[in-house]
């Protein structure tokens, strides 16, 4: 099995410019005042189909012959991958299909759709994906585009780390991981270019396939995911070989702190990351004495994320923050009661974003409701203050961090 070298990825270089996006990489002061390292970003969600795949995608598709590119491709993908392939075969003329897993969030089958690609949802993983992609590939005649475990894809997302090491000097870089094609191409640049840099890998929790692969670990992996462009099962074989040359360790993150690190490039970057893209800065938060210091390269590899998983990330972040709580008061059913507390409330600098009342609750007096009312405050310690105002004027009220909207 041979193995991409940094002058195969210097020819894929060659090979993409002009026609994938040489994104910028830039500093992150407020992310550097948030994790405590000096961090520097590389927004891949900037390219058209907003993902890094785009470059390991047209690095294969250039390759194919005349008779393949007349038959077309066929690829398995939760999402990145499928748009890449589908916008960089449209601009080449090859037939494109895709097969998806029926989880695949609705934005990215509808942007792989409007790419041309014809679109087939078929398996719960991408595992059961792959094997669909393969079978119909195989009974049509068409060249199977794997997502991570090829040569020309993995020496294409290398040209990221080129790019990189070109614009600016740093101590460490850290890489999502779903199947290793990023983090291959990544390091093989790194170890053979600049071989003190240390280069991080970063999986979610659910799916710590690559970390069990090299460890020689026994795992399931499995189950939701808000990072399911890396929820990957297996790693695969090419790509394991090479991380186990060039990977020097490997972070496993939780969901809430992906959820968090979405929310930091949101309010702090004023940028979108999906799960997968967010996963890096993730692991400076699980970790900040490991980066304390360092100058850390983070990888924002995706920014595909459904709009509605955005905005309830956006909410659940202001809820972990006690920016919004929810107070439930119990007060005698007659008028004037809620405009009394919303005075209350006023008064302490609460803003009121909604109330519901519930009267027929059979731990509230007959003659009694309870109200939950959904306040915007400065931090927790604001909102113990409005408990307070509530409390001394003689109201039952609790507060709760769980909010419903």
């Amino acid at each position: 099995m041979r193995l991409p070298t940094v002058d195969d990825v210097r020819d894929a270089a060659r090979l993409i410019d002009g026609h994938v996006l040489r994104t910028p990489f830039l500093p992150a002061p407020r992310l550097s005042m948030l994790t405590g390292a000096d961090v520097r970003v590389k927004y891949e969600n900037l390219q058209v189909t907003a993902a890094f795949k785009e470059r390991g995608a047209l690095v294969k598709l250039a390759s194919l012959g005349a008779g393949e590119r007349a038959r077309g491709v066929i690829a398995m993908s939760a999402g990145n991958h499928a748009q890449g392939v589908a916008y960089h075969a449209r601009r080449l003329g090859i037939p494109c299909t895709i097969v998806m897993p029926v989880t695949t969030p609705y934005v990215k089958v509808e942007a792989t759709r409007a790419l041309g690609a014809s679109v087939v949802l078929a398996g719960e993983t991408l595992e059961a994906a792959a094997a669909t992609a393969r079978a119909a590939g195989e009974r049509d005649g068409l060249v199977f585009v794997h997502p991570f475990d090829d040569f020309d894809v993995i020496r294409g997302q290398g040209t990221i780390a080129l790019e990189m090491l070109a614009d600016a000097e740093f101590d460490d870089i850290v890489v999502p991981i779903g199947g290793g094609g990023l983090i291959a191409g990544i390091g093989t640049v790194i170890k053979a270019l600049a071989p003190r840099v240390r280069v991080i890998g970063v999986e979610s929790e659910p799916y710590p396939s690559m970390r069990a692969a090299l460890r020689g670990d026994v795992t399931v992996s499995g189950g939701p995911s808000l990072a399911e462009g890396i929820a990957v099962d297996r790693a695969g074989e090419m790509t394991r070989a090479i991380a186990a040359t060039c990977v020097d360790d490997i972070v496993v993150v939780s969901e809430s702190l992906i959820e968090q690190a979405i929310n930091a490039y949101l309010t702090h970057q004023k940028t979108l990351a999906e799960g997968a893209g967010a996963a890096g800065l993730a692991a400076l938060l699980a970790e900040p004495e490991r980066f304390a210091g360092r100058r850390v390269a983070l990888v924002l590899c995706g920014g595909n994320l459904d709009p509605r998983i955005c905005a309830s990330i956006m909410i659940r972040e202001l809820t972990r923050a006690h920016r919004i709580i929810t107070l439930r008061v119990i007060v005698p059913d007659r008028p004037k009661m809620l405009a009394r507390i919303a005075g209350l409330i006023g008064d302490a600098d609460g803003n009121i974003l909604h109330v519901k009342h519930h009267r027929t609750f059979l731990d509230v007096p007959a003659k009694g409701t309870s109200m939950d009312i959904i306040t915007e405050t400065r931090d927790g310690a604001h909102a113990d203050e409005i408990v307070a105002a509530l409390a001394e004027a003689g109201f039952a009220v609790s507060r709760s961090d769980r909010v419903e909207v």
